[in-house]
């Protein structure tokens, strides 16, 4: 099996900690004290509700229907709880929408007494093919363990059975895999104890918003609502941990949505708590059994850099001074970065970056070269930063960003665009990518309508690497607009999100090819999150720019 990009990189980078030696803690145990204390503070009480399902339904094979599988009625919920469960051996309960918490069953005897244990096999799944494509033999590469499936032995009659495990779901399968031939039983009641840390209601859109993006916001909206548990998640199904490139395209959701910025200033402080010893971040945190960090993890440079921009976006949503203040050496501390891969002429050295173990991820392709992407990451996280020092009176405490800045931005504009293509190039094999022109452009290293020329040389190249999955989608998208190409924006989000609205998706996925249903970066396409927190940035642009979206086609 060929190895991912990820885990090539965390496989080198776990065998250099071996070896490592422990550095002198940048920040103060004062300051890590204090930021985790203020984490604590703002950590949210989830809302628990209680909820039913909707439906008993089948899963059959359908070749139009996302990844293969579709449902069908089977019965009614009441008939399923009010008769024997033994000579049904399988049913499949429908909740009618992602629910994020801990599922609940309840059996009982029929006119007989117990006389032995009852075995049940539960899966859950977010989507229909999760509860229908076996999930063994198993060759994925993240743990097996990620899937949800749970083997229940029930020893005593009347039973209430709660699943310790959190879950991420629409689907539930019981299957029985064990009884007495000898006595009857059913299962009486069943029903989910939802979370989130939501309690806001967003305003709503304007009367002439299209259908499918009223439908696209929802949808967004609700995925959002079930990554917002006590700290942002990324899924709720898998990882279920904070990471920083998330966060910040939760937190600019959230912006424009719920405006529940106590859980981005949670988040922001848990992080810098959590930092690395030399002062940059990790890529994602733990909240349990106490605050952590992953270790061994790779460096992921471009995930340091957006820290920054999150902070920045933060302290202009919120005018929380003291917090941007508090957490400003941890700012200061990620530019330090931008010139150790830096060659004379001002372009990022990719390759050395990555034999150096950092983690360059910008989107799940391994196809792509990322060199360029950096380099506009790099350029718009200092422009970010610059204003955000600015915002705070601190601009000589990051003097060295201007020249940089320009030293940059003129290193992409005479090694890194090929004037023949009308496009950036990245790498030693000159590749023309979706992910170096989005990132180029959002870093304004051209402009207007120099812009739209790339953006229209770059359509117009059938090679060019297109994005993996939605998380880079959201920079094209924003590319689009910054450079005035409105209704290219508007499309991709009705065509690229629009589709999975159209596909059955009551929440958006981490990853999705409409021309590959089981693509996975995993190898399993079921062990895929089809709840994932940068997948939800649909509702930032239909809020933030009701002039595109909401307005009659």
């Amino acid at each position: 099996m060929r190895l991912s990009h990820y885990t090539l990189v965390l496989l080198l980078s776990a065998s250099a900690y071996t070896t490592t030696v422990k550095a002198q803690d940048y920040y103060t145990p004062a300051q890590r004290k204090q930021w985790l204390a203020v984490a604590e503070e703002n950590k949210p009480k989830l809302v628990e509700t209680l909820k039913k399902p909707v439906a008993v339904v089948t899963t059959v094979k359908d070749a139009a229907s996302f990844q293969g599988w579709k449902t069908q009625p089977a019965g009614g919920v009441n008939e399923l709880l009010s008769t024997s469960f033994k000579n049904k051996k399988v049913a499949t309960l429908d909740f009618g929408e992602h629910l994020t918490g801990h599922f609940t069953f309840k059996v009982n005897s029929i006119n007989s007494t117990p006389d032995a244990p009852l075995r049940f096999k539960l899966t859950f799944g977010e989507v229909p093919a999760e509860v229908s494509v076996p999930f063994d033999p198993y060759e994925g590469m993240l743990s097996r363990a990620w899937l949800q499936d749970e083997i229940v032995t029930v020893t005593e009659l009347p039973a209430t059975i709660t699943i310790p495990r959190r879950l991420a779901f629409r689907y539930v399968k019981i299957e029985l895999i064990g009884s007495s031939q000898y006595y009857d039983f059913g299962i009486t009641d069943a029903y989910t104890t939802a979370t989130t840390s939501v309690t806001a209601k967003p305003g709503t859109l304007a009367g002439a918003t299209p259908a499918l993006v009223s439908k696209i916001d929802a949808v967004g909206l609700n995925t959002l609502k079930e990554c917002m548990q006590t700290v942002y998640e990324d899924g709720p199904k898998r990882d279920r941990r904070l990471w920083i490139g998330d966060l910040y395209l939760e937190a600019q959701a959230n912006m424009y949505s719920f405006k529940q910025y106590g859980l981005t200033k949670r988040c922001l402080y848990l992080l810098a708590g959590l930092a690395q010893d030399d002062g940059y971040m990790y890529s994602n945190v733990f909240e349990t059994p106490e605050p952590h960090a992953q270790k061994p993890s790779p460096f992921l440079f471009d995930y340091s850099l957006l820290y920054n921009v999150t902070l920045k976006d933060y302290l202009t949503a919120t005018n929380d001074t003291k917090t941007a203040n508090d957490l400003w050496p941890v700012a200061k501390r990620q530019m330090d970065n931008i010139t150790t891969y830096l060659d004379a002429d001002g372009v990022f050295n990719a390759d050395e970056a990555v034999k150096n173990h950092w983690w360059l991820f910008v989107d799940w392709n391994d196809a792509l070269d990322r060199q360029g992407a950096l380099q506009g990451v790099m350029i718009y996280s200092m422009k970010q930063t610059l204003e955000l020092a600015k915002l705070l009176g601190k601009e000589k405490e990051v003097a060295q960003l201007p020249a940089l800045i320009t030293k940059m931005t003129n290193g992409a504009k005479t090694k890194l665009f090929d004037k023949k293509q009308g496009v950036f190039v990245s790498g030693k094999n000159k590749q023309v990518s979706y992910a170096s022109q989005s990132w180029l452009i959002l870093a304004g290293v051209v402009k207007g309508k120099d812009a739209q020329k790339v953006i229209k040389a770059l359509q117009a190249n059938a090679s060019a690497v297109k994005p993996g999955g939605p998380y880079l989608y959201h920079y094209y998208v924003q590319a689009l607009i910054d450079c005035g190409l409105t209704a290219d924006a508007k499309n991709l989000i009705t065509n690229y999100w629009g589709s999975m609205v159209t596909k059955g998706a009551d929440t958006f996925w981490e990853v999705y090819d409409p021309a590959n249903e089981q693509l996975s970066p995993y190898g399993f396409y079921p062990i895929n999150s089809y709840c994932h927190a940068w997948s939800c940035t649909p509702v930032y642009f239909i809020r933030k720019y009701p002039q595109i979206f909401q307005v009659k086609e």
